[in-house]
């Protein structure tokens, strides 16, 4: 899948969360009421990678990345505010995951008001 249609995939998960919004070009941040819960990567400083970094809650980035580092990795900058990050240049991207990861993400950062409309 081409990166095009992987950034636009991304966006229309972001799309669907009350009040998040999606800016950029290459790259995109992911944010709710100017908090970043996320961020499209395309070849960021020439790694040859495309994947999305999330904001994760305490413990959860090293078990995704002892899961399957093939997929889950620590993201330049972000890891050390202990951030994670899913390939999705390897294999075809499994999109609930994805969703999954980038809702708990906006989860962490949006008001409660917000997240209360996730849940119906």
């Amino acid at each position: 899948m081409s990166e095009n249609l992987l950034r636009e995939r991304v966006a229309a998960i972001v799309a669907e969360l009350p009040e998040a919004t999606c800016t950029g070009d290459r790259h995109l941040t992911l944010a709710v009421r100017k908090k970043t819960f996320g961020y499209f990567l395309d070849d960021h400083h020439g790694d040859g990678v495309i994947g999305v970094a999330f904001k994760a809650a305490p413990g959860e980035q090293g078990a995704l990345v002892t899961s399957d580092p093939e997929r889950f990795y620590v993201p330049a900058y972000l890891g050390a505010r202990g951030w994670a990050a899913l390939r999705l240049d390897v294999g075809e991207p499994d999109w609930a995951e994805v969703r999954e990861l980038l809702t708990d993400a906006y989860r962490l950062q949006a008001p409660r008001r917000l997240t209360a409309r996730l849940d119906g």
